[in-house]
């Protein structure tokens, strides 16, 4: 009993679950899915014990992880070195994509669904926001249309550094929690009147 408490703490733990919000019956519930025999919903993405993927920046991540080459986003005006998605991004792509099937989690490499319509991003990311880059003051000063994320609230308790930069770098949690869809689209907080944008940039 105590070593089934102990794991549902750490799947919580790692997962970055935060009671109150609510991933049952959001587009990330596969629990009801035929493909997902065992009927539950953190599987699909981690394992409260032994990982099956080598590689994953999450503890106890349980999906393959994408091994494609990005094109990446690439604009004059951008001042940060973006390169191959990696951490937080390259976990989400590993299902939005569209290389790698939802159900190839558990150790399944051979699965045959995969994402489509709306949700799939595809490997070619030049019209999506950059990711996996280092946000910091000193990018924020070079680009002139950023906010410090040292000294700036993200509106979420903290700083932007503290609640949406994961290692200092931008991924696609900084935006999207895909363990609660309160808002649309998974964002962290609503969008309304580009709120969420403006969190980070100042015009």
């Amino acid at each position: 009993m105590l070593r089934s408490i102990l794991s549902f703490v750490m799947v919580v733990a790692f997962s970055g679950i935060v009671f109150g919000q609510s991933i049952s019956g959001s587009d990330h519930d596969f629990s009801g899915e035929t493909w997902n025999t065992t009927g539950e919903i953190c599987v699909v993405c981690h394992t409260p014990h032994v990982q099956d993927y080598t590689g994953a920046p999450e503890p106890l991540w349980n999906h393959e992880v994408t091994t494609a080459t990005f094109t990446l986003y690439s604009s004059t005006t951008l001042d940060a070195t973006v390169g191959q998605p990696d951490g937080y991004s390259k976990l989400c792509l590993s299902c939005h994509d569209g290389t790698v099937a939802v159900d190839n989690f558990g150790g399944n490499t051979g699965g045959g669904e995969f994402v489509t319509g709306d949700h799939l991003i595809g490997t070619d990311l030049t019209n999506d926001h950059p990711v996996s880059f280092t946000y910091d003051a000193t990018l924020a000063t070079d680009d002139g249309g950023l906010f410090d994320p040292t000294t700036t609230s993200s509106g979420l308790g903290g700083s932007i550094n503290d609640d949406m930069l994961f290692g200092g770098k931008l991924q696609c949690a900084s935006c999207h929690n895909p363990h609660d869809d309160t808002n649309a689209a998974f964002l962290v907080k609503s969008n309304s009147g580009s709120a969420l944008c403006l969190t980070c940039h100042n015009k």
